[in-house]
């Protein structure tokens, strides 16, 4: 049996090592990019709210702004979800997130699972 000259192994172990690097620098990006996100979907429901508030009605906040009714519950579900005490914490430790899912297929499946109605995506 033959083995390769250490060259070649050093070669594939620099490529791995940068095929690594970059796959970390893709999911720091994701991860960034996801609580950026997550700040803009609340600084929207904040606005949302207060919107609600103008208009008199979340029916003529939804005319007005050309959401649903049920994406304007969906973001005022958001900002009382996050008045009434988003930051604690569950058995495990982990903070519990009043943040809604990264994809839209996610938060249909997570909507379905927790009853709450689904909400429309939203540009940023």
């Amino acid at each position: 049996m033959t083995l390769g000259t250490p060259e070649k192994s050093l070669s594939r172990k620099q490529r791995l090592q940068e095929k690594q690097r970059r796959q970390l620098a893709v999911v720091d990006t994701i991860d960034k990019a996801e609580a950026k996100l997550r700040k803009a979907e609340s600084e929207l429901a904040e606005a949302v709210a207060e919107a609600v508030e103008v208009f008199g009605s979340e029916r003529g906040a939804s005319e007005e702004l050309g959401l649903s009714v049920e994406a304007i519950r969906g973001f005022l579900s958001l900002v009382e979800g996050g008045a009434n005490g988003a930051d604690e914490t569950d058995a495990a430790g982990e903070t519990v997130e009043a943040a809604p899912a990264a994809s839209p297929a996610r938060a249909k499946s997570e909507a379905k699972a927790e009853g709450t109605p689904e909400r429309e995506p939203v540009a940023v």
